[in-house]
């Protein structure tokens, strides 16, 4: 029987290799595309983009029947000012579903941006209504305490602004939310403003952000130290520097 060398052995172990077929390289599944975007998705995505004409033209090829859209299409054009179409976007979302608590609220700011502050607050009541002691709708309840502040009743004014903070703590801190107004007000409206959100904070015993709009409202122009010092829900807050320094800014009146 012959012997067989190593390389012998090594070379006859590559030659069998070598005659073998070599498995194929698979080929890379086919991608399934991507489903296309809806209308509606569109507009979420131009929205949130801040391209608020673009989101129009997306919301309007979605379809008219569907109340959520038409509520998006409607803050689209209070966004560009469209303030007549707005109002019939959300008069239609809310003829298609009548209780739809955003649709209501945002037909409210409609209203408010307008300075009918009475039809703004049917509104709001009737949006509160649809979801009574809800978190969600304590920017309802802020919006309806700047409307009842604009009519001068600050008593309702700032019972509403107490709803919205013991329904939602930061109601007052968040900006840019859909349906909370940043309306131009006077300096000296805005002070007062100020000066009421300052009472409810203290009521609250949240006497950092009392601190904070009693200092807004003094920048502003509030000058009524008599009605500062006296006020019985600052309480708490006269034995601390800050409202010690505070008071020590107020001009006196003649």
């Amino acid at each position: 029987m012959p012997t067989w060398s190593a390389s012998l052995l090594l070379a006859a172990a590559l030659s069998s290799l070598s005659t073998q077929s070599m498995p194929e390289t698979p080929k890379p599944a086919t991608q399934p595309q991507a489903p296309a975007l809806s209308p509606e998705t569109r507009g979420d995505i131009f929205m949130a983009e801040k391209k608020f004409r673009e989101a129009i033209e997306s919301y309007q090829e979605g379809p008219a029947q569907n109340a959520v859209v038409q509520n998006k299409l409607g803050i689209a054009y209070q966004q560009t000012l469209q303030l007549d179409n707005a109002r019939k976007s959300y008069e239609r979302a809310i003829k298609l579903k009548p209780d739809y608590m955003e649709a209501l609220n945002n037909l409210g700011t409609i209203y408010y941006a307008r300075k009918n502050y009475r039809r703004a607050i049917n509104w709001y009541n009737r949006a509160l209504k649809t979801a009574p002691g809800e978190v969600r709708s304590a920017t309802v309840y802020e919006n309806l305490g700047r409307a009842w502040f604009n009519r001068k009743d600050y008593a309702r004014a700032s019972e509403c602004m107490q709803t919205a903070l013991r329904l939602d703590p930061e109601v007052f801190e968040q900006h840019g939310n859909v349906g909370q107004i940043l309306e131009e007000t006077s300096i000296e409206e805005r002070a007062k403003y100020h000066f009421y959100q300052a009472k409810v904070y203290a009521k609250a015993g949240r006497n950092d952000l009392a601190l904070q709009y009693l200092r807004k409202a003094l920048e502003e122009g509030f000058k009524d130290k008599k009605n500062l010092e006296e006020e019985p829900d600052f309480a708490a807050l006269k034995d601390l520097p800050e409202f010690k320094d505070l008071m020590a800014r107020v001009p006196r009146v003649l």
